[in-house]
């Protein structure tokens, strides 16, 4: 049977982001001014009851300032009694008088925090939580929780079984329009829950030896994508997020666009085995009385109101199931093995452009498919990799938090570039007597399916493309693309198939290629540790990454591949066939410091060339 389900999320923040400088209005800084206080709790309080009206249950994460108020942990309690509300601990809200005493700073990032720091600031604020409450709590959370926090955490309280550990794509595009103030750098990582390994909070763990011990779950469920195209903190079902972005009807307050988001989150079940998931979590500085950005009060209210009555509604129609944190972890672990992944056949919902893409994430990759570029790669993350990553002062990362990409059509171009070079992209060329022509140019729509064994497990999800015509000057040809997503095995195998020519005694050459490199942000790595390699029945030529414009080929290549040792990952193109094929590496320059690797074929009517893309731990 279908499911849909929700984990509604409050906090009693009691000195809530933000709200100091709009309470104090130009007064100098008290974030134990009363009226602060007061005014965050009576948030919390028409939150618990907005909620509580609809038949919803909540997960309360008490924050440490609140655990010092009597009132907010009394609430906690008579809530928990009355409604099955779960009462857990959020890692958000750390700032506080006592808080700024002890720790002498203004940081509230728990993962940007010294390894020793964040062991001390858990031991306090759990210890805290269990002197208030006589027990410890099951989930927890922040906008990320690097694996080193989250390791710790298990080892230290294993009640602890979920928790709230990335905000999706909280990255470069989100710092720029925070005026470059919001140093939260959080790319790449699953836009829907997972069980992170103990390495890498962002990579999904592929077995129990690497299982982190709790199931996280994302910091709001994002529009996947307007938020990777934009902002994300204008989209996502966070009722004043979507008026942050202004996408509500001025005239009736009434917001279409969070109802058509909450329910492609339900349509999600066709992708993940009749399984769907979905978050609001509104901390209470969004609901100021002086109101937010362009929102009146009331506006905000009104919002907050319509979402969580838009929630209940489906409920009450036996089409939501509302489950607290700890529970929702119970049930994924049920419904979900390791190496399953999370698919998203994703439709623009906001800006009414025919726009599709298709998200993948498993414990070896996450991939974005985009349909309005012939069904290219167009972002690309190395899970397989687990790579170490520590994040905080003291480490190499003290904001950057992100997981690499090997492609990302955002901060490294894609196929469109402004001028010379080239940007990242996993596509292919399709060549006829001098003309070329790339399928990134040919617009496509794409129908999920899957492929079980012989046992009537999963085994592949299938990515089929409608077909696409290719005029060349006395030529036409119509071809399809195919994508094969193999479960656990850390590649992705890509046919493109000829249905037909004009001539069909005609030929053509397909180039299959890989542009790509490596970063976080828009800037460019050092590329000089990549090795390049071509490997032949009897020969390998190898390019040492200089900056100096080399390519290598080989006739018959068994394997193209890339050695990043900075992101300890090897990516490889492979081909089932190798007679009639020739595999090939670039290396870029400095203008354009990317990497290729291809195959290319020359191919007749109704033939069919199969390439995969191969990712792998280096070492």
């Amino acid at each position: 049977m279908d499911k849909f389900v929700l984990n509604l999320i409050h906090r009693p923040e009691m000195v809530p982001e933000y709200a100091e400088k709009v309470t104090g209005h130009g007064k100098v800084e008290d974030i134990g001014r009363k009226q602060l206080l007061t005014e965050s709790l009576d948030i919390f309080k028409l939150q618990q009851e907005t909620a509580h009206k609809n038949g919803l249950k909540t997960t309360i994460h008490m924050t440490y300032a609140s655990l010092f108020n009597d009132e907010a942990v009394g609430l906690a309690k008579e809530h928990h009694a009355a409604y099955k509300d779960e009462i857990g601990l959020s890692l958000l809200g750390l700032p506080c008088k006592e808080f700024r005493e002890k720790y002498k700073t203004k940081d509230f990032c728990i993962w940007m925090f010294s390894i020793e720091d964040k062991k001390q600031i858990v031991n306090d604020v759990f210890e805290k939580f269990h002197e208030r409450f006589g027990f410890y709590p099951e989930s927890t959370g922040s906008y990320y929780m690097d694996a080193e926090l989250t390791n710790y955490i298990k080892e230290k309280y294993p009640t602890v079984k979920c928790a709230i550990a990335t905000c999706w794509e909280e990255g470069p595009k989100a710092y720029h329009t925070c005026n470059n103030s919001w140093y939260t750098f959080l790319d790449g990582g699953p836009w829907a829950p997972w069980i992170p390994s103990k390495l890498n909070t962002h990579a999904p763990a592929a077995n129990e030896a690497e299982d982190s011990g709790i199931v996280a779950i994302p910091h709001l469920s994002r529009d996947l994508i307007a938020c990777y195209d934009g902002n994300g903190s204008n989209f996502g079902t966070h009722p004043q997020n979507v008026l942050r972005g202004m996408i509500y009807d001025s005239q009736t307050w009434d917001m279409p666009y969070f109802y058509n988001l909450v329910d492609q989150y339900r349509d999600l079940h066709k992708y993940n085995n009749g399984y769907a998931y979905n978050m609001m979590f509104v901390g209470p500085g969004w609901l100021n009385k002086m109101g937010r950005w362009e929102a009146p009060y009331e506006l905000l209210k009104k919002s907050y109101e319509d979402g969580c009555a838009y929630y209940g509604k489906l409920k009450k129609e036996g089409k939501l199931t509302d489950l607290t944190m700890a529970e929702f972890a119970d049930y994924y672990r049920e419904k979900k093995h390791y190496e399953e992944p999370e698919c998203a056949l994703w439709r623009d919902i906001l800006y009414g452009s025919d726009k599709q893409v298709f998200w993948y994430c498993d414990p070896y990759m996450r991939a974005c498919v985009n349909m309005d570029q012939g069904g290219a790669i167009v972002d690309l993350r190395p899970y397989a990799a687990k790579l170490k990553w520590e994040v905080g002062i003291g480490t190499k990362h003290v904001q950057d938090a992100s997981y690499p990409f090997l492609i990302q059509e955002k901060y490294r171009a894609g196929y469109f570039t402004h001028y010379a070079g080239e940007g990242t992209v996993r596509s292919a060329k399709i060549s006829f007597q001098g003309e070329e022509i790339d399928l990134c140019l040919c617009r496509t729509k794409a129908h999920f399916s899957e492929e079980k064994d012989d046992d009537g497990k999963v085994s592949s999800r299938i990515l089929t493309l409608d077909p696409v015509e290719i005029e060349f000057e006395g030529l036409t040809v119509v071809l399809q693309t195919t994508q094969y997503f193999k479960e656990g095995s850390g590649a992705i195998q890509i046919e493109r198939k000829i249905l037909s020519m004009s001539n069909p005694d005609a030929k053509v050459e397909i180039d299959e290629y890989m542009v790509a490199c490596y970063g976080t942000t828009e800037y460019p790595e050092d590329m000089t540790n990549i090795t390049l390699k071509c490997i032949g029945k009897s020969e390998v030529k190898t390019i040492d990454y200089a900056y100096r414009c080399r390519e290598a080929a080989i006739a018959g290549a068994s394997e193209v591949s890339a050695v990043i040792p900075a992101i300890d990952t090897k990516v490889s193109l492979t081909v089932e066939d190798c007679s009639g094929v020739e595999g090939y590496v670039k290396e870029g320059y400095a203008f354009s410091p990317m990497f290729t690797l291809g195959y290319k074929k020359i191919i007749s009517d109704k033939e069919v060339f199969t390439t995969w893309l191969n990712l792998e731990k280096a070492n």
